[in-house]
């Protein structure tokens, strides 16, 4: 790893660099491999990652590398972090920056950083989520406001749009996600008004909606609302169904070293590569040690599909087996379920059964701990806890055809003839799935994943192939438990 970054930074040549290890994992620290080369390096360069992984280089792995007696006499580079390139036509050092920073200018055309900058980009397993949120515009309910105080020869207009358009929204039946994808008939409201506009106050339009109706007027757009029925409001979004034509161009600008986890199942990532934007760039992928970092996977093989009724109370006594025997151990254990009605059920049910010990989504969870939680927040979160030795996993975190913006992209796919699911809610479901037993994977913990269709679907083989390395049964192994105490 440290070779690849040392040739992209002499040669130019970027790289794609799948690590097999979580960012916030505490005992393994890969960025050793690319802040040697890049401190050592007698031009100039930028990291970009986000502000916890800058904060932890500049207290943490940095420092390490300065207290080093072997490396001490070659470490002369200065390094800053910041939201543009210094201003000293000559700087020489390492510039620390955020994705939304880099993102914004590279995206933007703002020129905040000089192109030709080796640019090494850590924790891009969420690169495609935060190109999206930048390419994302929004109308919050106080730009209304805005707007009628800044056209108010065209109030009635204003107004007349806003009570239709709010009219049309909420006639909409309420779902779990509280957001929904603007129809025809409310994207015509909103057409007519900025056609209503445009033409005559376009100088005077405040900036939210000037760059609202330029996204707007973008093809393959992802038109909706999000809708707050107890204050009676909505905020109106306009975001890209697909990133890799906005991506590619910043490519070329300079030479990367793109750094991710587990970004795909092959070497050279075509799928994810293809998501990105990315062209042919040279790809290597580190495995998880198996003497190591192995985990025991248990798969039941009996158990019902998680779209029947028979499901849910299946996977209660599955778990209450489950927390039965490991209940003599001190780490953590982690129920993942994403489903919310589902999740507060089971909650509360061991909440009856063990007390206190349950807890649902907090980050203080005493030891021994079960904690039930969904995908999101046990992503945003997992850094903070101890590694569980038990992490128990409903379903596979394949997207909800019912969420909105899911089927939104999802008809983008299916319009432009693609594989929807290979491209898209396959690739999703992995990489959270990786992302969520990395911390498991420190103390050689055992998973138990009760979705079925793993072994009953064609894709089941590249969910374990996705989990390895595994030892896997089909029935409970009472000396996974009574041979580990943590």
């Amino acid at each position: 790893m440290a070779r690849l970054v040392a040739r992209a930074l002499r040669l130019g040549r970027s790289a794609l660099i799948q690590t097999g290890v979580s960012p916030v994992s505490h005992h393994h620290s890969y960025r050793f491999s690319y802040l040697i080369p890049v401190l050592i390096w007698s031009e100039p360069a930028l990291i970009v990652a986000p502000q916890w992984l800058l904060t932890e280089l500049q207290q943490e792995e940095i420092p390490q590398l300065f207290e080093s007696q072997a490396l001490d006499a070659h470490l002369t580079q200065p390094i800053i972090q910041g939201d543009r390139w210094p201003q000293e036509s000559n700087f020489q050092g390492i510039l620390l920056t955020t994705p939304e920073e880099w993102l914004s200018d590279r995206l933007g055309r703002f020129r905040r950083f000089p192109p030709n900058i080796p640019t090494i980009i850590d924790g891009v397993d969420d690169l495609e989520t935060w190109t999206r949120e930048q390419l994302t515009t929004c109308i919050q309910p106080q730009d209304w406001t805005q707007l009628h105080q800044q056209a108010p020869q065209h109030t009635d207009i204003i107004r007349e749009a806003k009570i239709n358009l709010t009219q049309a929204i909420f006639q909409r039946p309420a779902n779990p996600h509280h957001c929904h994808l603007l129809d025809q008939a409310e994207q015509a409201i909103l057409e007519q008004l900025y056609e209503d506009l445009v033409e005559t106050v376009s100088p005077a339009v405040p900036d939210a909606w000037t760059q609202f109706w330029h996204q707007w007027q973008a093809s393959e757009q992802l038109r909706w609302v999000k809708v707050n029925r107890e204050q009676g409001t909505f905020s109106l979004y306009c975001s890209p169904a697909e990133v890799s034509s906005s991506l590619s161009q910043i490519w070329l600008l300079q030479p990367v070293v793109l750094i991710g986890g587990a970004l795909d199942l092959q070497k050279t990532a075509p799928t994810y590569r293809q998501l990105v934007g990315l062209g042919d760039i040279t790809g290597v992928k580190f495995s998880p040690d198996r003497n190591s970092q192995l985990i025991q996977l248990y798969l039941p093989s009996r158990l019902p599909l998680p779209n029947t009724p028979k499901f849910q109370a299946a996977l209660i006594e599955e778990i209450r087996g489950l927390l039965c025997m490991s209940a003599t151990l001190e780490g953590l254990t982690v129920l993942l379920i994403e489903d919310t009605p589902l999740k507060t059920q089971i909650g509360a049910v061991f909440a009856a059964e063990f007390g206190s010990r349950v807890q649902v989504e907090t980050t203080k969870v005493d030891r021994p701990g079960i904690l039930v939680t969904g995908w999101e927040f046990w992503r945003q979160h997992q850094g903070k806890l101890p590694p569980p030795h038990l992490l128990a996993i409903a379903t596979l975190p394949l997207p909800s055809l019912e969420h909105p913006l899911v089927a939104g992209r999802v008809s983008y796919y299916k319009q432009n003839h693609l594989d929807w699911f290979r491209l898209y809610l396959l690739p999703t479901a992995l990489n959270e799935l990786q992302r969520a037993v990395a911390p498991v994977r420190d103390c050689q913990g055992i998973v138990a994943l009760f979705d079925s269709r793993v072994l009953h679907r064609s894709y089941g083989e590249q969910v374990l192939a996705a989990l390895s390395p595994l030892a896997r049964i089909d029935y409970l192994d009472t000396t996974w438990f009574n041979s580990r105490s943590l």
